[in-house]
């Protein structure tokens, strides 16, 4: 259920990232409100990447589900990279962005919702700089985005082409489908 629950937390906010990264790098956006959903931004930036500590140790150290009945080489591998490269991109993309904060002439505090400032990183402080971490932490965002995309492909296909288990064993919440699942894998 910890892998789970990481899993869910972690996705709903890098959706929400993905909006507020939309939203608030348009053009003829209110200041104001441009400067709240960076605040907003980088709050969410530092709680994923404060999950991502621990759930990367989790899947280090925890066991792993077992592969479904008829799951093939190629697809345990797919899905194992696809993992590792999840786990990787949550910790790299808020660190890019923190570097991008950290380096901006700007100098504009990360009021992490309101309650904390979080000091920069030990970075040099310039536009040349600042533009290249932009540049890695929106490449990293758009590569995360598309591995997401995969993998929400990847549960569907399973769910619906396969009709296996794979899904159902991520869900939040049991299914009677899933309890009827586990019983027949024990054998009981």
């Amino acid at each position: 259920m910890v892998a789970i629950s990481f899993h869910w937390t972690i996705a709903v906010l890098f959706l929400m990232q993905l909006a507020l990264g939309y939203l608030m790098s348009r053009d003829n956006i209110d200041p104001v409100l441009q400067f709240d959903l960076f605040q907003y931004h980088k709050s969410i930036g530092f709680l994923v990447l404060a999950l991502a500590v621990p759930r990367f140790l989790w899947s280090v150290f925890s066991r792993k589900p077992q592969a479904l009945e008829g799951e093939g080489l190629a697809s345990r591998f797919a899905a194992r990279a696809a993992h590792a490269a999840l786990l990787f991109l949550t910790l790299a993309v808020p660190l890019a962005g923190w570097a991008v904060a950290s380096t901006s002439p700007l100098q504009i505090p990360s009021y992490v919702f309101d309650l904390v400032v979080v000091p920069g990183l030990p970075l040099v402080i310039s536009d040349k700089a600042e533009a290249f971490w932009s540049e890695v932490h929106a490449t990293l965002a758009y590569l995360a985005a598309a591995i997401v995309f995969l993998h929400v492909a990847a549960a569907l296909w399973h769910h619906f082409i396969r009709k296996d288990a794979t899904l159902r064993r991520m869900l939040p919440f049991p299914t009677a489908a899933d309890s009827r699942h586990k019983t027949s894998a024990s054998g009981k």
